[in-house]
């Protein structure tokens, strides 16, 4: 097969089967006497099985795999692909925390007054603190006051009120801070409770999405070992 052949199949260009394979991530490739590129259907799964790699492992891994894989190196490319998944399955916990912490939250917090912003003492009273507890939150990560310029004393305005809120709440379920921080940070980035649960069911799309990408580049890489190892290959092409 030419270059052109391989590339047909996936809508690429020759030039693109040419630049992968001399990246290494094609076997091996012979020439014509006339110096002509020919491929094999051995080459053929190799091009599925790195572009199938390269949706759930990205573009750089999935040339690491196959490099690995065509130089022998089994070993590290199986090393590659459990430590993609090995960060997935981190990726995934850290999303279960901050759903889990969302699904704590009480439904009949009040909302922060839109007055004045609150001292220390005032927001403690609020929450039934000690002062010291807020600043503790405050070294965490957590709690984010505004300075009054006059003074240099703390403020607290309704968003970090709200915030102080969700912190107490979070802590009586027995969170940790690093979690609790790492919670108060998604949801000021994404605006509020509500915009947060679009963005955990958007992440947890992305997470499938993912999961599925790297069981479908395990398919193809099986099939690629299966035709190095000799044997009929399972996936049709």
């Amino acid at each position: 097969m030419r270059p052109i052949d391989l590339a047909r199949e996936h809508g690429l260009s020759a030039q693109a089967v040419r630049n992968y394979d001399d990246e290494g991530v094609l076997p091996p490739t012979g020439r014509s006497e006339a110096g002509h590129r020919r491929y094999t259907p051995l080459h053929a799964q190799a091009l599925r099985a790195f572009l199938a790699l390269r949706a759930g492992h990205g573009h750089g891994q999935a040339v690491e795999i196959m490099r690995a894989i065509n130089r022998g190196d089994t070993e590290s490319a199986y090393r590659l692909v459990d430590a993609a998944h090995v960060a997935l399955l981190a990726e995934r916990d850290t999303r279960a925390e901050v759903a889990t912490a969302l699904g704590g939250l009480s439904a009949t917090t009040p909302e922060p007054a839109r007055g004045r912003p609150l001292t220390v003492g005032e927001l403690a009273r609020r929450l039934g603190v000690h002062p010291a507890t807020l600043r503790t939150w405050e070294t965490a990560g957590i709690l984010r006051p505004e300075r009054d310029r006059a003074t240099g004393y703390r403020e607290y305005g309704p968003d970090r009120v709200r915030d102080a809120e969700v912190a107490r709440q979070l802590r009586r379920g027995g969170h940790p801070l690093h979690q609790v921080a790492r919670f108060v940070d998604s949801l000021r980035e994404a605006g509020g409770a509500g915009a947060l649960s679009a963005f955990l069911d958007a992440w947890q799309d992305r997470l499938t999405r993912r999961s599925r990408d790297l069981l479908a580049g395990a398919a193809q890489l099986d099939a690629y070992l299966t035709l190095l190892d000799g044997r009929p290959a399972i996936l049709a092409p």
